[in-house]
């Protein structure tokens, strides 16, 4: 997939795909075609495979020209992979399971969650590379394990024993030789990656446990468990894989079936599934390449689409732990915090004024978020149960919006890289929705008085933020700003959520107006700059009341996507006439692409199907 080490000469690279679950490439060379598949079990529905840390990688080999070839394989791992400098030292071991065989690596000191932030990897745990007990796998410790290999096809015998080592270029790998014997017809191997952590996440001082360790498993049964489900889960990926591309090209084409199966295991990357002290689940994010945040409100808001529509539960396992939180007398404030900390201490806001002060604080931002955000999952779940265990908050949030939501004074949003706006159109329509949502919220608990009150709040809000917003043919950016425009993407839960306080006029004619003002890669997020965001630009694309409508924002969107020159982890924020990354990368965010798959409400009610089938 590469050139490195450059030395040795890289096969010729035929194919290429990409699933939701897998990963798949194709090389050939001297008469052998090699098929080398990543595969991730991340299925939403299915919480005790999804938590459990493990990657399979396969390879196939298949002889191209009617003659049997001597084929075997080289995998290694570099020990950097379990530290953050390569100044540390590190401890390189073997250990076998029933059915395995394991190279593991990790950091001599194991300073469990003793910092935080964005441009660090973890350094507490292990990685292990584990192998069938067979004879076709051999593993070694060994510096500089590729030279070797392609020079003679073997490695030392000898394991390095001076441990602990420093984990630079000259350290122990962890290798793995994979014998395919004589190869005519397709032979197929198998490796587990897997970073096991002893404790994952800081919340409020407690540290927490991956999901998959809520019950104390052992690590050997975890990689037994996942060797011995293999082939199962590989059936299952499979299956999964195609269901989900046939019903994402269903509802949206075959460019956004392609956008969205690209965005499926990054949106999911970014978070850790952790379990409480009574083993419920508790979903973080961290809010990659901005400043490392977690459980960022606006971060989970553009994330929700993906997990509302396939496991509400995970959703709510990411509201609870901010809901939580903003409970908490430490936090004064009569809106909605903007985090929790920084990955991976969730301890308490670390953004602009953190627990002190209003300053850079996202008020309405983050208030409507959570509230459009509880509301959706009570429809979900069909219970208002989480509303009702946090109600007298909720009803602080919204009071606070009744008073600040119509005309926001000058703050932040979640595009907050753009800066400061006062009278935000786009953030008015996010605090007319969370009004609407504590009205239904409100319905769903009974209150109906309180119900009557919030909707005619809304309503009539909606009717003054069409008047404060009109400009010719389409709505303005901020009410006191002629001659501009802006994607006004908040308006997606009027429709999906059914609230319906807007007239569909408003959608058609904003939409209208985008099509006047797409550039080759896409539609700019408002008229100050031509770059936009990949999450937002799905929301607004929603909006169509067409196909061809949406098809005319989509299909910029993919064209960037085959030709942007910028080559990173799929970026969320770039421009719309040269391709090139502004900035941000392999955020979940992306997760938002989600939206349109989950404005289809049969389409959806299918799929939380499957997730409830299992989750209790």
């Amino acid at each position: 997939m590469g050139h490195h080490p450059d030395t040795i000469p890289a096969m010729q690279q035929t194919a290429h795909s990409v699933a939701p679950t897998h990963t798949t490439y194709d090389f050939r060379q001297s008469g052998i075609n090699l098929r080398f598949v990543f595969f991730t079990p991340a299925i939403l529905s299915d919480l005790d495979v999804l938590s459990r840390p493990v990657t399979y990688l396969t390879w196939t080999a298949e002889s191209t020209d009617a003659t049997p070839h001597q084929v075997s394989v080289l995998l290694d791992v570099d020990p950097v992979i379990a530290v953050n400098e390569r100044s540390q030292q590190v401890n390189s071991f073997r250990n076998q399971t029933s059915s395995l065989n394991v190279l593991s690596t990790g950091s001599q000191d194991q300073k469990i969650l003793n910092r935080s932030g964005d441009d660090l990897r973890i350094d507490w745990g292990y990685f292990h590379l584990a192998v069938p007990k067979d004879a076709n796998y051999t593993t070694y410790l060994a510096p500089h394990p590729a030279t070797a290999f392609a020079s003679t096809g073997q490695l030392t015998t000898t394991d390095t024993m001076d441990m602990p080592e420093r984990a630079d270029h000259s350290a122990s790998a962890l290798s793995a030789i994979i014998d395919f014997g004589s190869v005519s017809q397709p032979v197929t191997r198998h490796v587990l990656l897997s970073y096991t952590d002893t404790y994952a996440i800081q919340y409020l001082q407690r540290n927490l446990r991956s999901y998959w360790q809520r019950n104390n498993q052992p690590l050997n049964q975890m990689l037994d468990q996942a060797e011995q489900q293999y082939p199962e889960l590989e059936s299952r990926g499979e299956a999964f894989d195609k269901e989900l591309t046939a019903d994402l090209t269903k509802v949206g084409g075959e460019h956004y079936a392609y956008i969205a199966i690209l965005t499926y295991r990054q949106a999911i990357a970014a978070h850790k599934l952790v379990a409480d002290a009574n083993g419920d689940p508790m979903l973080f994010a961290k809010e990659n390449f901005s400043n490392g945040c977690i459980a960022t409100v606006d971060v989970l808001y553009p994330s929700a689409p993906f997990f509302l529509f396939f496991n509400p539960k995970l959703l709510e396992a990411q509201l609870l732990p901010v809901l939580e939180y903003s409970s908490l007398a430490r936090w004064k404030f009569p809106f909605s915090p903007h985090d929790l900390g920084q990955y991976p201490l969730a301890n308490g806001q670390v953004y602009g004024g953190g627990e002190k002060t209003e300053e850079d604080q996202m008020p309405v931002e983050e208030t409507g978020n959570m509230i459009i955000l509880v509301d959706a999952v009570a429809r979900a779940e069909g219970t208002p149960q989480l509303a009702q265990r946090y109600w007298p908050l909720l009803t602080k949030w919204a009071e606070y919006l009744n008073i600040h939501g119509l005309d926001p004074e000058t703050q932040l949003t979640t595009d907050d890289f753009a800066g400061h706006v006062a009278h935000n159109a786009n953030l008015s329509i996010k605090a007319i929705d969370a009004l609407a949502a504590y009205a239904d919220l409100a319905h769903l608990l009974k209150q109906e008085t309180v119900a009557k009150q919030y909707q005619a709040t809304a309503k009539e809000m909606a009717q003054k933020w069409i008047t404060m917003a009109k400009e010719g043919d389409h709505y303005k950016i901020a009410f006191n700003s002629p001659n501009t425009w802006s994607q006004k993407y908040n308006l997606v839960w009027d429709k999906i959520l059914d609230y319906n306080l807007f007239p569909n006029s408003v959608r058609d004619s904003e939409v209208a107006f985008y099509l006047t003002k797409l550039n080759l890669y896409g539609l700019p997020l408002d008229s100050r700059a031509d770059y936009t965001k990949l999450d937002w630009s799905i929301w607004t694309a929603t909006l169509a009341s067409n196909p061809n409508q949406f098809n005319a924002i989509i299909d910029p969107i993919y064209r960037w996507i085959n030709e942007t020159p910028t080559r990173v982890p799929l970026t969320d924020w770039y421009d719309t006439k040269t391709g090139k990354q502004v900035g941000f990368q392999a955020r979940s965010v992306v997760g938002g692409v989600f939206i349109k798959a989950l404005s289809d409400k049969e389409l959806t009610t299918k799929w939380r199907k499957h997730s409830a089938a299992i989750i209790p």
